[in-house]
């Protein structure tokens, strides 16, 4: 009898476990908790002093970001560096873009873009604590696109299509590296087929009570996006959904995922905990990330990305949605 029900117990987590592709378990295996906590350690420490835009701390921040993509295997993006540089009223600052070119003789001249902002606020002028050190903020959305990055450029055979990676400054003072980049694009706008943004991925403790297997996607039913990067967590064991309706709209334009669709590209944003306790506080330190969690999250977006980049079609906008109207003829 206890022999049966072992077997019985076996077969039913064998049914209940998804059936995933080599590659799939492979970004599954690749991403993991403690890499995560050792790039977001550095990243919202306080040697980075709050990585304001522009400032040494960030930098300091670009050069470690760059140095994980050339490390993953990433290609430069802008000729023989990682850095696209924009000069400021107050001085230059960079986007960090890597690029895992494809392995489609045709969808390779494709991309998807993988983004989050690695600025923050910098030093205030009073206070025992004085750095704003952006962990969650979104220092957790930075170190995801690291280590997502990783896993896809660890595969023998890369995606079908190209993906670039990006780290964007200026989010904070308003989403100027996002707007930079849209307005001096690296890659052809027309052959862009998604944008997806991470922010503030890493806490899951909010005032709404805890977020803990679940993310939300700017935008959901804007396009098919949603639906597609819904359907892939579930191989890792995530749910990806949309947020409540005001807040989701609200939020999709505000992050750095707007300037593109606003060239026509369907996008959104991945948030975790947009109401977690320390926003834009100094009390938003390294030590209080879910790390375990938002390893999951990364593992559902890779496999998100893995079907995006060998599906043929792309997502496309949904015209039965008003608000996602004002971005499908948008030109790019």
């Amino acid at each position: 009898m206890r022999r049966f029900l072992a077997l019985a117990a076996f077969c039913a987590s064998c049914a209940a476990a998804p059936n995933l592709a080599p590659e799939q378990q492979a970004v599954i295996d690749h991403i993991s908790a403690a890499s995560l906590r050792g790039h977001l350690s550095f990243i919202a420490s306080d040697l980075l002093e709050g990585r304001a835009t522009p400032s040494r701390g960030l930098d300091l921040a670009a050069e470690y970001i760059a140095a994980q993509f050339r490390r993953a295997g990433l290609e430069p993006a802008v000729g023989s560096d990682y850095f696209q540089t924009a000069t400021l009223r107050a001085g230059k600052a960079k986007n960090v873009i890597g690029l895992l070119r494809g392995s489609d003789p045709v969808l390779k001249d494709t991309y998807i873009v993988v983004s989050a902002h690695y600025d923050h606020l910098g030093i205030r002028s009073i206070g025992e604590d004085r750095i704003y050190n952006g962990a969650n903020d979104d220092g957790s959305g930075t170190v995801s696109v690291i280590e997502i990055a990783s896993a896809l450029a660890a595969l023998p055979v890369h995606p079908k299509r190209s993906v670039l990676f990006v780290a964007f400054f200026g989010e904070e003072p308003g989403l100027l590296g996002s707007q930079y980049y849209a307005k001096h694009p690296l890659v052809p706008l027309e052959k862009t087929i998604a944008e997806i943004n991470l922010e503030q991925v890493g806490r899951t403790d909010t005032t709404n009570g805890p977020q803990v297997g679940v993310a939300y996607f700017t935008g959901f039913n804007y396009s098919d996006l949603g639906d597609i990067l819904s359907h892939e967590a579930s191989g890792a064991g995530f749910r990806i959904a949309a947020g409540a309706s005001a807040k989701n709209e609200d939020l999709f334009e505000r992050s750095d995922n707007l300037p593109f669709a606003e060239m026509g590209i369907p996008d959104g944003t991945l948030y975790v905990a947009a109401d977690f306790p320390d926003y834009h506080r100094v009390t938003d330190e390294w030590q209080k990330i879910d790390y375990e969690n938002m390893a999951k999250l990364d593992r559902a977006l890779a496999l998100g990305l893995l079907r995006l980049a060998s599906d043929e079609p792309g997502p496309k906008w949904n015209s039965t949605v008003p608000a996602a109207r004002k971005f499908m003829h948008a030109p790019h």
